[in-house]
């Protein structure tokens, strides 16, 4: 008999936004098992659930491995099995013909959350010339980058490597999500060791139970809670004088902003109690390093941009900016950008000016994104003009994006929509054109690369599934048939030597690597100040004064709020809030997946003892949420770490086990029930309202 060669081979884990060191067992060229790899330096061997399992996404029965064609009406599920060159030739064509017809503004690409391919998506947006991208920047993650950007220079990300000694955690749940450039692993260890504790978080989370100081505000009130505690600061003279004296613009009408904001008007805001506020600003304030670790969910409301802003400045009047132990600015390996590859400068300047929302929503124009509503308006109605073609790579907008009713009446009248997924979802199931993707066990990449940590992690080719081209190839292919031949490489290798030119160094010197990281320095500020106009940490913004939005940070009132719309007590009396992650699931993926579906079954709804009580709730039973625009069922389980007045809903949530058209997308989606009105979005970003919403709640009979 011969013997099965049996190997381990070294990665990086993309699961959920990447980032953890793997091992990778394979025996006989299959994949056998993932485990964490002791020697990474971000996670030191540990791993969530969702990269332990992710073998079995891998190899799912029903994962599509080969381009497919839709033969029948859109919802009816009649596909045709096509070669890779049908399917690039077929959408090139179409492309040109709406060029042609429309102009390149009428073709939107799309992606979901951090996935690793920015930069070759941007490539082929900007070469084509469209300058709609749609990705969940608007809300997740890149309204941060653009933010701080317009503050101070860059986006600060906490230091864990140089031990703070207290960490405000604020809409974030660290230890579960394992969010961008961060592992939960790196907090849990600095607590363990000593690090004070503060969480903000409107639920009992783990990280709340254990925290020094848990302030559990009414939802959507961050921004007033951060300005109460900018209050305290400069009240109580506990920030740091020197570096506002020499590295600040605007403290004076910082100051006279904050004095809008005395803790007893917040307490009312927020729910807060003004002691509890109080105790909180001292801990960060006086404990250093200190720094703040921040989630989604300050992004999804309409103070998005605002939020991150006064974060920011929290950071700066302190001294906890660009220190160790702080917020600092991670230097990158010396590579080319995801600015310099994506080719931004080759957008012509007239295609700009054409971006869906981008004369009203500039910060989102600065960082080359549109807000999805202008995509869906644009379908529905050809205003300002027609969209004729989108193309989306691992997203589902029909469950993720707001108001899901017109996402999926949108995608469903496009002419021409191109989905690049692992599985037909509810999204892909519109599509004209499926493209099968390959997970990040089926590429070489370099991971981490659009991520601002200062890490590398070479991701390596494993296995090979079916007919499935990773995405870095696929917009490549489809770039040479659209004329950008002479700008695209021979392989996806050669762009990374591209890439990866500056430093001297290959993909296949760095591939066996097992990271790179740049050369890190702290206090860059004192050398050259920080990258804004003034060359100072911008409490008053002057890109924002020449945009004329309000140059300092300011709470407004969501839209749909029991302050805001107290004519719809009676009927809708409850505050929503939804999104909170979960740990097997990343977004909308892995419900298909028998080890992590086992673990979480159905969707939940938290409510409280009280509220449920008045309803005849019991834990476990179905109930249904709803608002103005519908409802949706979730399983009722009763916690007393919520406030009575508030319901948590669970978002993502489809049902690949049904097998009819739509995989039961619109029974426990919440986005169902969510508002992507414009009256409620972020002024400069976009940001879609999703957090805070009014609702109901009642028993759901078996019938239903």
């Amino acid at each position: 008999m011969e013997a099965v060669q049996e190997q381990i081979i070294r990665s990086n884990c993309r699961g959920c936004h990447g980032g953890c060191g793997v091992l990778v067992h394979v025996r006989g060229g299959r994949i056998t098992n993932i485990e964490g790899d002791p020697e990474c330096p971000t996670n030191h061997g540990t791993m969530c659930s969702r990269g332990l399992a992710f073998k079995e996404l891998v190899y799912h029965p029903d994962r599509v491995t080969y381009p497919l064609k839709r033969t029948g009406k859109k919802r009816e599920g009649k596909w045709q099995r096509i070669s890779w060159d049908e399917a690039l030739d077929t959408i090139a064509t179409k492309y040109e013909e709406i060029i042609a017809k429309y102009g390149a503004e009428s073709i939107v690409l799309g992606q979901g959350t951090g996935r690793d391919y920015e930069a070759f998506l941007y490539r082929l947006a900007n070469l084509l010339g469209t300058p709609n991208v749609l990705t969940a920047g608007h809300m997740c993650y890149v309204s941060r980058v653009g933010a701080t950007l317009i503050t101070c220079g860059g986006l600060p990300v906490c230091d864990y490597d140089k031990d703070p000694k207290c960490v405000m955690v604020w809409g974030c749940n660290v230890v579960w999500t394992n969010p961008d450039e961060y592992t939960g692993e790196n907090l849990s260890r600095v607590l363990s060791e000593g690090a004070k504790l503060i969480v903000i978080d409107p639920k009992l989370t783990y990280l709340a139970g254990r925290a020094d100081i848990w302030l559990q505000l009414r939802p959507g009130t961050d921004t007033a809670l951060a300005l109460g505690m900018a209050n305290v600061i400069i009240n109580e003279d506990l920030y740091d004088k020197e570096f506002v004296e020499k590295h600040v613009h605007g403290w004076d009408e910082f100051v006279e902003r904050v004095k809008e904001y005395p803790l007893d008007k917040v307490e009312d805001i927020t729910w807060v109690p003004a002691d509890k506020i109080r105790e909180a600003a001292r801990l960060y304030a006086q404990t250093r390093p200190a720094c703040i670790q921040w989630g989604v969910a300050i992004e999804q409301t309409i103070n998005c941009t605002d939020n991150n802003r006064i974060l920011t400045d929290l950071m700066a009047i302190t001294g906890n900016l660009d220190i160790p132990g702080g917020n600092a600015f991670f230097v990158p390996p010396p590579m080319r950008t995801v600015s310099q590859f994506g080719m931004h400068r080759e957008l012509p300047p007239e295609q700009r000016e054409k971006q869906l929302g981008g004369n009203t929503y500039k910060l989102a124009q600065r960082v080359a994104l549109v807000t999805p509503k202008v995509v869906w308006d644009a379908i529905l109605t050809g205003e300002p003009y027609p969209v004729k073609a989108v193309q989306l790579h691992g997203s589902n907008p029909v469950i993720t994006r707001a108001n899901a009713r017109e996402v999926y009446r949108a995608l469903s009248q496009v002419d021409f929509l191109v989905v690049a997924d692992f599985f037909l979802t509810p999204t892909a199931e519109l599509a004209d054109i499926f493209l099968p993707a390959a997970t990040w066990l089926e590429m070489n990449y370099l991971g981490q690369y659009w991520c601002r940590g200062g890490y590398i992690f070479p991701r390596r080719k494993i296995v090979q599934i079916g007919e499935c081209w990773q995405d870095h190839k696929i917009f490549m292919e489809l770039g040479k048939r659209l004329g950008q031949k002479e700008y695209w490489f021979d392989t996806v290798e050669d762009a990374f030597d591209y890439i990866l030119e500056p430093t001297g160094l290959t993909w296949e010197k760095v591939e066996d690597m097992p990271y790179l990281r740049g050369e890190m320095e702290y206090r860059k500020h004192e050398k050259k100040g920080f990258s804004t106009p003034t060359r100072k940490v911008e409490l008053y913004s002057t890109t924002f004064e020449n945009w004329g939005y309000d140059p300092l940070p300011q709470y407004r009132e969501i839209p749909e709020s029991p302050v805001n719309r107290p004519d719809m007590a009676s009927e809708y009396p409850y505050i929503l809030t939804a999104g909170a992650r979960l740990p097997v699931f990343f977004h909308s993926e892995n419900r298909m997946i028998p080890w992590l579906r086992e673990i979480h079954p159905d969707p939940i709804v938290e409510i409280h003892p009280e509220t449920a009580e008045r309803h005849g709730i019991r834990d476990g039973d179905w109930v249904f949420i709803q608002s103005p625009r519908g409802r949706v069922k979730q399983r009722a389980r009763l916690t007393t770490g919520i406030n009575p007045r508030v319901i948590a809903a669970q978002h993502g949530w489809w049902f690949p086990e049904v097998t009819t058209p739509g995989h039961g997308w619109d029974r426990s989606n919440i986005n169902i029930i969510t508002d992507n009105d414009p009256a409620g979005y972020d002024p400069p970003m976009g940001s879609t309202n999703l957090r805070v919403l009014l609702c109901n709640i009642y028993p759901a009979e078996e019938e239903d």
